[in-house]
């Protein structure tokens, strides 16, 4: 079996020891007034996150998607912090115990080699926050959320939560109550940041909550590619991840948001991410979605101005255990709009996939143009694949196109390339590694590696 098989998932799996210091379980108005009050916010922050707690209590629990009845929110903490200093600016600073989990992540060479940039958070924290001289000089500002809204109260206040509204549903308004720590970027007009800056989220507690914030400003004419990259270590007992991700695509601008969630299977994912793209604009997402044993994932994007255009690249593994329900939502509202989706699956040992989508081209939004490519593959015939589009086309002088195919790793497939030398563990890589080539060629060679690397390693003995 080849190296790549011999990956030791402990990189992923195995917790540091817990000395971060933690609020008591369970959410309230008191827990929510202490997070603002150990984070010294202005008063603004403490009033939205009290009337974002109002709108929490209001809404009842989805019950239109996965089966979310044994996350007991009781049970979860919402805030905890590490025993580090916030925001060092070099990896000496930060404690040996995380630093080594960040180490066996690879986030310190990868910023070594190929990154401007990056950001590491640790259970409620950032720990580690640096970009490079040339960028700061540039204008670019790369910061944690909680040290933006200090350093530029304006800037956040302006756009904080104004692209994904609290009252959005009962998980917008619960992250809007309890949000901690993430990433502010922004990009001055005309700045282009050619090497992407990266954040990495990592939840080390049981029964913890990460309710990281990233708010990405990318003015007239600028550029930026941007990659998250998280996962958490296994527990018996559930936790929740539930960030947020706002994207400000302004005129002529280009942003991308590249992502690799590699939660833990004891993980609800339950993340909102939304980009609203302004006249002649660009949006390109790519996403990879495996490990958490429940995803509600759906990222939007707001085609608001004329000529703007979005790309949608989305991959989901799910194993045993796993029900993967990702997605994508496009607002077509500009005229001469246009969006592509490409969505990938795989399904092994029972595990669902489910394709949720949303198409709405809105009346006046003349010649937008909309393509959904759906391919499902599925390993055996215990695991599910399901296609849920939704189209709502309300102007005529406008063109859509949905694709949807369903496939299973075929056995004549295996035995052609077992005939040309190749195990059938290597055949049946062969074939997923052709399935999700569309996807993988889009993200950064380290993390195209990486996401082929947790999917081989999910494969194993898949025919065996």
């Amino acid at each position: 079996m080849s190296e790549v098989l011999t990956i030791n998932r402990d990189k992923y799996d195995v917790a540091a020891p817990d000395t971060s210091v933690k609020l008591p379980e369970g959410l309230s108005e008191d827990i929510i007034r202490k997070i603002s009050k150990d984070k010294n916010e202005p008063a603004w922050m403490l009033q939205h996150r009290l009337h974002c707690f109002k709108l929490f209590q209001k809404f009842a629990m989805p019950t239109w998607g996965p089966d979310l009845s044994k996350l007991d929110l009781n049970k979860i903490t919402f805030y905890a912090k590490p025993d580090a200093k916030p925001n060092s600016r070099s990896w000496d600073d930060v404690p040996e115990d995380i630093k080594k989990t960040f180490d066996r992540l690879g986030i310190p060479e990868a910023e070594r080699n190929s990154l401007a940039g990056v950001g590491a958070q640790y259970e409620s924290q950032v720990v580690y926050h640096k970009l490079k001289k040339e960028l700061e000089d540039q204008g670019v500002i790369f910061l944690d959320m909680d040290v933006a809204l200090h350093k530029h109260p304006k800037l956040v206040k302006e756009h904080f939560m104004k692209c994904v509204p609290p009252s959005l549903h009962k998980f917008a308004a619960l992250h809007g109550a309890v949000w901690s720590g993430g990433t502010f970027l922004y990009i001055p007009k005309g700045v282009k940041v050619e090497a992407p800056l990266q954040a990495y989220f990592r939840m080390n507690a049981a029964r913890m909550g990460q309710f990281e914030h990233t708010l990405i400003i990318v003015e007239e004419g600028a550029q930026v590619h941007y990659l998250e990259g998280c996962s958490a270590p296994v527990y018996e007992e559930a936790s929740l991840h539930a960030g947020c991700v706002e994207v400000f695509v302004k005129a002529g601008a280009r942003a991308r948001y590249s992502s690799v969630e590699n939660w833990s299977k004891n993980t609800y994912n339950l993340n909102t991410k939304r980009a609203i793209v302004d006249e002649n604009a660009i949006m390109e997402w790519v996403n990879g979605n495996l490990g958490s044993g429940i995803t509600m994932l759906y990222p939007c994007t707001v085609l608001k101005g004329d000529n703007s255009k979005c790309e949608n690249l989305g991959i989901a593994f799910a194993n045993k255990d796993q029900n993967q329900d990702t997605g994508m939502k496009i607002y077509h509202l500009g005229k001469n709009t246009k969006s592509t989706i490409v969505s990938k699956s795989i399904s092994k040992e029972g595990g669902i996939t489910s394709y949720r989508g949303l198409i709405k081209i809105a009346p006046g939004a003349k010649n937008a143009k909309a393509n959904v490519q759906c391919d499902a593959l599925m390993a055996d015939n215990k695991s599910q694949s399901i296609t849920l589009p939704h189209m709502e086309i309300l102007e005529p002088q406008s063109e859509t196109e949905h694709e949807a195919t369903v496939s299973r790793i075929q056995d004549d497939q295996v035995y052609y390339l077992m005939s040309r030398g190749l195990s059938k563990q290597h055949a049946t890589q062969l074939i997923v590694s052709g399935f999700i080539e569309p996807i993988v060629k889009n993200l950064p060679v380290e993390y195209a590696v990486e996401l082929n690397r947790l999917i081989e390693m999910e494969m194993e003995d898949t025919l065996g």
